[in-house]
């Protein structure tokens, strides 16, 4: 305002002056008068002058408009100049006011996400310190959890021996290494009834009881080891068709089984010692048979994993039983399935022929191995002594070109044509080279090979002089091993006596007694056909 001031004083001064030149000091405005003396002649002329002071005075009022407009608009202007000055600097002051309230409230903003922040930091220590915390139960909880599962394995252990006793289950015996070689004559050479690559089997006399011994050979390729875990599944096994382990020598690696007199079923399909051969009736129980055994094994999670003719022995009635556990190996179970999905991993071992080709390359033993091996022995049941190396492509190209009966064994002169078909096709497909390809064993072979057991032409026996005196093995109660009165089919398919399959059921049993899987329900049937047949032949064997 100060500057205002001295701008106005500085105006008013210069106005004073231009006033000065106008009226005061200019020699352009001097007195009429004075201009008319000057002028001379024969005397003043007033009519001039009058002109001239009017002409004067209207100059000098036209100058004073002039001058009092300049002012003025020089007022206006200063005025103008003044009010932008103001204008701009309340401008100013309005954004600086502005600028400082977003600083401060930015600056308000910056001091609540620090807050936040540090809030942010705080959670995040505490909840690293949690998960540490949770990290360390987690571990103390696995291995709370892997003690309790390795006291629950000792416990159930420990309830399977108390079961096994409590269901008089014979312990193996022990036997002396002389007893052994008094029994066989000193392993004397006419005793010997087999040879495998375990070793050589013997048949001799323990304890007054004629048995099977099998012995361990320095050439053996399975050892001690393959010993010892034969004993202990066999010890733990219990099947219709699985051969009875009565007792071991651990000193000499020698395994004592109930002795079956029909030797194997390669000696039975390449009629050993000129022996009568197999009718389709009982090759066909063979194959149900052998069936259900794989179907029991694979439901306790057991693969055998070495198949073959060999390895089943025949007893007195030609009833099948598996041998050679030395092989076998525990898999993984699916628990959400009723079958063993899981597999083995080992160096691959087997017979060249029966070997499953995909555990021959992977390693990798699987239930699926033992359907291979499966549907190798059913073409070796349908075609004799064919050897097996090559028998699926050879039976392959039979059906293709129709000639099925060319390659049935021709020892069987009596093959029903289209039992003999099923029979090739199922064993083809069960030893596709994809193991995912194959079929299982308990919902597919099962149902195809019981109904064809039991549709043998039952009331026929009249096979063979040998066959017509011995029980067929299927009028036999799988419970109580003795001739049926009353045979019910229960959910499993099995054939039983009423008596004992209610005393199984009422007991609170719910799985099959011949498969141990899971019954679908307990009805029971009454097998009146099979009945019938019973009857029949009692009274053929009064005659």
């Amino acid at each position: 305002m100060a500057d205002d001031s001295a701008s106005v004083e500085t105006d008013s001064g210069s106005e004073s002056r231009e006033l000065q030149v106008y009226w005061g000091n200019s020699p352009q405005h001097s007195s009429p008068s004075t201009s008319l003396q000057e002028g001379g002649g024969d005397g003043p002329n007033y009519e001039l002058y009058d002109e001239l002071e009017e002409a004067m005075a209207e100059e000098d009022k036209s100058l004073r408009e002039a001058f009092e407009k300049s002012m003025r608009r020089r007022e206006d202007l200063k005025d103008a100049i003044n009010d932008a000055r103001m204008r701009e600097r309340k401008d100013f002051e309005e954004e600086l006011a502005r600028k400082a309230q977003k600083v401060e409230n930015m600056s308000q903003q910056v001091d609540k996400l620090t807050v936040h922040l540090c809030i942010a930091l705080d959670e995040k220590l505490s909840l690293q310190m949690e998960i540490a915390k949770s990290n360390q139960m987690v571990q103390e909880s696995e291995q709370n959890m892997l003690s309790a599962v390795e006291q629950l394995d000792k416990y159930k252990m420990e309830r399977d021996d108390l079961q096994e006793h409590a269901s008089n289950t014979i312990t193996p015996l022990s036997f002396s290494l002389h007893e052994i070689e008094g029994a066989t004559g000193n392993f004397d050479p006419s005793m010997k009834i087999g040879q495998g690559g375990y070793g050589s089997v013997y048949r001799g006399f323990l304890r007054h009881t004629q048995v099977a011994i099998k012995t361990l050979t320095s050439q053996s390729m399975q050892g001690r080891s393959e010993f010892q875990h034969e004993v202990h599944n066999l010890s733990k096994l219990r099947h219709p068709n699985i051969v009875t382990l009565i007792g071991s020598c651990p000193d000499a690696c020698i395994i004592i089984y109930e002795y079956l007199p029909n030797g194997s079923l390669e000696d039975r399909l390449s009629c050993r010692d000129n022996s009568t051969p197999l009718s389709w009736k009982t090759r066909i129980r063979i194959a149900a048979e052998l069936c259900s055994v794989l179907i029991f094994l694979h439901s306790e999670s057991i693969v055998h994993g070495d198949l073959k003719p060999d390895n089943i022995l025949l007893d007195a009635n030609y009833v099948c039983k598996l041998s050679d556990f030395g092989m076998c190996r525990v898999v993984n179970r699916n628990e959400e399935s009723s079958n063993t999905t899981g597999c083995y991993v080992t160096v691959p071992k087997g017979t060249f022929g029966y070997i499953d080709p995909d555990f021959a390359e992977t390693g990798e033993l699987t239930p699926k191995s033992d359907v291979y091996s499966f549907a190798v022995i059913l073409l070796r049941l349908l075609t004799g002594n064919k050897p097996a190396v090559g028998l699926a492509a050879e039976m392959q190209m039979a059906l293709d070109g129709g000639r099925l009966k060319d390659i049935l064994d021709p020892t069987v002169e009596d093959w029903p044509f289209v039992q003999a078909q099923q029979l090739a096709y199922l064993a083809l497909r069960c030893c596709k080279r994809n193991r995912t390809s194959r079929p299982d064993l308990a919902s597919e072979v099962w149902w195809l090979l019981e109904p064809m057991r039991a549709s043998c032409d039952i009331s026929s026996f009249q096979v063979s002089s040998d066959e017509n005196r011995r029980t067929p093995p299927y009028f036999i109660c799988p419970i109580l091993q003795d001739i049926m009165v009353d045979p019910h089919v229960a959910a499993d398919g099995y054939t039983y006596e009423l008596e004992a399959v209610r005393g199984w059921l009422d007991g609170g049993h719910s799985t099959s007694p011949m498969t141990n899987l899971q019954l679908p329900h307990c009805n029971i049937v009454p097998n009146h056909s099979l009945r019938s047949a019973i009857q029949e032949w009692q009274q053929l064997q009064r005659r």
